[in-house]
């Protein structure tokens, strides 16, 4: 989550373009490091520029991990609807300067490999296209819990 991430590893940084790129930068690292442990990571935060998407996908190809970008869309006017915290309001009335969608800039993704409209979607239906989305490219998530065996007695005394 973007404010979990902006409170704990990010909480150094600002919203100026060098401190979102530096942000990306850092969430792309992290995620690699999950990745090549074997998780899947979803990273939910604003990456505004394009960029820096193309850095974090490049991280992943090189070192030979999948990466797929999801672009949770909905026209700005949802988006500000749904506003519980109001800092779009807080943005509109020039309160809050540099925020994205308002007075600073959001480089669409041209070619993402999931885009969910979540105007026109569920939250289910969203998780779904992101499900089918990672089976069509290989990653499968286990589907019920697979009790690992007991070790022989003999292997599993430390010595």
């Amino acid at each position: 989550d973007g404010d979990n991430l902006r409170f704990g590893l990010n909480r150094d940084l600002g919203f100026s373009p060098e401190d979102r790129k530096e942000n990306v930068r850092r969430v792309a690292e992290v995620s690699k490091l999950f990745a090549e442990a074997g998780a899947i990571v979803i990273a939910g935060l604003i990456s505004p520029y394009a960029a820096d998407r193309a850095y974090a996908r490049e991280v992943h190809a090189n070192a030979s991990l999948p990466f797929l970008e999801v672009f949770i869309d909905a026209p700005l006017e949802v988006v500000e609807s749904r506003d519980v915290k109001g800092l779009y309001k807080k943005a509109r009335a020039g309160e809050i300067k540099g925020f994205t969608g308002i007075d600073a800039p959001y480089e669409k993704p041209e070619k993402p490999e999931v885009h969910v409209r979540t105007d026109q979607n569920s939250v289910t239906q969203g998780v779904n296209l992101i499900l089918q989305q990672l089976d069509q490219a290989g990653i499968h998530l286990p589907r019920t819990f697979r009790p690992i065996e007991e070790p022989v007695l003999a292997e599993a005394v430390c010595h």
